[in-house]
């Protein structure tokens, strides 16, 4: 009987042993474009592939008993990279990826995908490999996708990305690699791999970040919405040829070279900068679906646009960048809008465009050879060690040969040494100096002649001195009263441009004198600061108030500023004011001179509330005067000013920072550029004004706020950034009502409204969202307690929202009902990011027109 077993499990394992020895039957999934599968090999056109320790085949769908068959063979992505080593130049690392969807991150796992330790963002795949190349085994490239579908709030937390690379030399082709959260994958090959997106909202849903230098990729498609970010963080060189990119902001790669590539954009800045030596499009097409203009950058950076095609039907203008700066120069040649010759930028700012014509320039970017245009890839990523991805070097030197010139170490960028520096006139100068590059931030010598010059109407207020070394002496001659801002011009007899604004001061006097030494004095409700100055030029003097303790300056709160050169001479009184000695420190200056040394000067007796005028039933805020100091007491009559991250924010990996001024007054940025008012410098921004009084009915707080961002999301991510405006509110203990405005996963072009309850800090939803598109600039908001109602208005200015879609609100009119309560306070805690993501705040009126 043990024989008869023995013998049958012997024969067991032979079979076995002899099926495992038996080939796989590989059908292509894809039988227009086959391959052969050997086992230790693969046919692919026509070329036999080897497999090995750097050659594996990936195919998806091949079982597992016969991926685990062979030491090279897989059907995951994952795994494959696991095994991978560094190749080189000539023996790559490559990884041979047949047709189907590689889901490299499980899009049905419900759990929150978060950074691993030591890492600052999540991502599905980190890798590390020197000469890495992925290959995708199909003519097209949407038959061979990498995917994963996740993205801020949406499935992870952080902007996630499918890649993490570290490694010179990784290659990319015939390859797919899609971040689907906001888009709809779509597998023609196999339908039933469709897949439907993860959310509607645009969040960031990234590709690859790297560190890599010289990285190619060809005949690939990039796709996803915000931060596409294909082979992006580097800044060294990476060259796109024949790919096609879906995106919308802050998504393209910053220093690449783009060849024969197409571009959907769906929002206006697909870069949020470019460095360095910037990026090139050769021979491109571009689309714009933004429904109004299109820009190149959001944060400036050198661009250049050859031989490409604009298009758009709602987007007529293209620019390269919102408002550049007066020394931005970026270049162009041949471009068309809608097949139509067209200047980029050269309807508002011509200055920042150059057109390359017929400068010796062209030759960097390319030239002819047999009655053909070779773009001159060798020259532009050849850097100094002699990448050469398109193999052209012996054409470029057969041209050369022809030609009688060089086509190789060509520089494409200039720039001068400094800008933005200010000189005094009979006091200092400036040199400036030249500075070549070759494309992947390469030096170059500066061996060709540099024209400097300034414009005719400059040439009043300097003078430029050149010396034989091509670097330009500006002599400050300005015998005005006033600074001006002139433009240091540099042109390279090649053709290359570059500007450096200079500020040009008339000579700076000491600080005047005091003719008569500074007094205070009561006069109609307001305190009167009596001084003159020993000068004159208009008085300019820097001006700030302070509440005191006593007659001695004791405790000292600061509550108004001069701002603009604008001397505040007048201090209007209010109840908040009532048993404090008012104290002005004066710093004297005028037009033409720096500030002085402060002097202080004290009220005699404290006010009273006889010598106050102001209405206690509103309140019209002087954002131009009032303190932007950090003020973390909570008194009445004063504004609170600090920085506080709110229990429901602190899952999003930031704090609260008061080192530093929590606001500002000045202008914003971007959509909010052109307007002035009190703007959030910290994450975590809060103002609260304390009102007198103990007993508050009806209030109504209205305000224009001034967003950044400009498409309708108000904030930079939907990760708790939201604005809430305080009504009726106790600002010690942090209890009543507030309007949240606050960006959500539901649209990447709106925000919601919503109506709070505070409870000891703590928020809580009173009211169903309404989403409205209405948050851009300038937006008027009204907030208003009524009896029992909690009320908020708000509306674009200008009747520019013109938006009709199903949930969408043009504009917000919405109520509930509250409980009573003797509150007065009002305020802004801002959670979002700032800079690109704040809001300006002006036009603020308060009422409470019971107490």
């Amino acid at each position: 009987m043990n024989i008869k077993l023995s013998l049958l499990i012997t024969f067991l394992t032979l079979a076995a042993s002899v099926m495992s020895q038996q080939p796989y039957a590989y059908h292509s999934l894809d039988q227009s474009d086959p391959i052969c599968f050997g086992g230790d090999h693969i046919v692919y056109q026509g070329e036999r592939i080897e497999l090995g320790a750097r050659s594996f085949f990936i195919d998806a769908r091949l079982p597992d008993e016969v991926a685990a068959r062979y030491p090279y063979v897989f059907n995951t992505v994952n795994e494959a990279v696991e095994q991978i080593i560094d190749g080189t130049e000539d023996e790559p690392m490559t990884l041979h990826i047949a047709p189907y969807v590689y889901w490299l991150d499980d899009p049905d796992d419900p759990a929150i995908r978060v950074a691993k330790e030591g890492e600052s963002l999540p991502y599905a795949i980190i890798l590390k490999c020197n000469w890495l190349r992925f290959h995708g085994l199909n003519k097209d490239p949407r038959h061979v996708v990498l995917a994963v579908n996740r993205g801020q709030t949406m499935g992870a937390k952080g902007n996630y990305t499918m890649f993490k690379m570290s490694g010179d030399g990784i290659t990319t082709e015939n390859i797919t690699l899609g971040n689907y959260c906001n888009i709809d994958l779509e597998y023609p090959l196999l339908p039933q791999l469709n897949r439907t997106k993860r959310g509607s909202a645009i969040v960031q849903a990234q590709l690859v970040i790297c560190d890599s230098d010289k990285v190619f990729a060809r005949n690939c498609r990039f796709v996803s919405r915000l931060n596409l970010n294909p082979f992006f963080g580097s800044g060294k060189r990476t060259l796109f040829v024949n790919c096609h990119f879906e995106s919308t902001d802050d998504a393209l790669c910053k220093t690449a070279v783009y060849l024969n590539c197409d571009f959907d954009f769906y929002s206006s800045k697909p870069f949020g900068s470019t460095i360095l030596t910037g990026s090139v499009f050769l021979n491109c097409d571009l689309q714009s679906f933004t429904t109004s203009e299109q820009y190149f950058t959001k944060g400036g950076g050198q661009v250049a646009v050859l031989h490409s095609r604009l298009r758009s039907e709602t987007a007529p203008y293209w620019g390269w960048r919102d408002i550049p700066a007066d020394e931005s120069r970026n270049y162009q040649h041949e471009v068309t809008l809608n097949d139509k010759p067209y200047i980029i930028g050269g309807e508002r700012n011509p200055m920042n465009t150059v057109q390359l014509g017929d400068k010796p320039l062209l030759d960097a970017y390319y030239f002819k050879h047999d009655g053909q245009i070779h773009y001159n890839i060798y020259n532009l990523l050849k850097g100094n060690d002699d990448w050469d991805p398109l193999h052209m070097k012996e054409c470029v030197r057969e041209a050369e040969e022809r030609d009688g010139k060089s086509y190789t170490n060509l520089p494409t960028q200039l720039l001068i040494s400094t800008t933005r520096d200010t000189i005094e006139t009979a006091k200092s100068t400036l040199l400036l100096r030249p500075i070549m590059k070759r494309f992947g931030n390469f030096d170059a010598e500066v061996s060709e002649h540099i024209q400097w010059s300034i414009s005719p109407q400059d040439r009043a207020f300097a003078q430029l001195s050149v010396n034989d070394r091509q670097e330009c002496e500006v002599i400050p001659t300005n015998q005005t009263d006033h600074l001006q801002q002139i433009v240091v011009s540099a042109v390279s007899a090649s053709g290359l441009e570059a500007a450096s604004v200079v500020y040009i001061l008339p000579e700076v006097l000491e600080a005047p004198a005091f003719v008569r030494k500074p007094t205070l004095r009561k006069k109609d409700g307001k305190l009167l600061l009596d001084y003159t100055l020993d000068t004159r030029y208009p008085d300019q003097s820097l001006i700030t108030w302070y509440r005191c303790n006593d007659k001695n300056g004791t405790n000292p709160i600061e509550v108004a500023v001069s701002r603009m050169n604008d001397p505040m001479r007048e201090y209007v009184l209010t109840a908040g004011d009532c048993g404090k000695y008012l104290m002005a420190k004066i710093m004297p200056k005028d037009l033409r001179s720096l500030p002085g040394e402060a002097t202080c000067v004290i009220s005699k007796t404290s006010i009273r509330a006889k010598d106050v005028r102001t209405s206690n039933k509103w309140m019209d805020v002087d954002f131009k005067t009032l303190s932007s100091s950090y003020q973390p007491l909570v008194l009445p009559g004063y504004w609170t000013l600090d920085c506080y991250a709110p229990e429901d924010t602190r899952g999003h990996n930031w704090e609260a920072d008061n080192s530093v001024d929590p606001w500002y007054y000045g202008p914003g940025i971007n959509g909010a550029a052109n307007a002035i008012g009190f703007v959030q410098a910290i994450r975590g921004a809060r103002m609260r004004y304390t009102p007198v009084g103990t007993d508050y009915g009806d209030m109504k707080i209205s305000f224009t706020a001034v967003p950044a961002k400009t498409a309708g999301q108000g904030f930079g991510s939907a990760t708790a950034q939201y604005m809430d405006i305080f009504i009726k509110f106790d600002t010690q203990t942090m209890n009543g009502y507030a309007l949240r405005i606050v960006r959500t996963t539901k649209y990447h072009d709106a925000v919601d409204f919503v109506l709070m309850r505070y409870e000891n800090g703590k928020a809580h939803p009173i009211s169903e969202p309404i989403t409205t598109s209405c948050y851009n600039p300038e937006c008027r908001i009204t907030v208003e307690v009524r009896g029992n109602k909690l009320i908020a208005q708000a509306e674009l200015l200008g009747g520019n929202n013109k938006t009709a879609r199903a949930n969408v609100a043009n504009e917000i009119n919405m109520e509930t009902d509250i409980q009573l309560n003797p509150f007065g306070g009002v305020g802004f805690q801002h959670t979002g990011t700032v800079h690109g993501g704040a809001t300006l705040i002006k036009d603020m009126r308060v009422e409470w027109p019971l107490f």
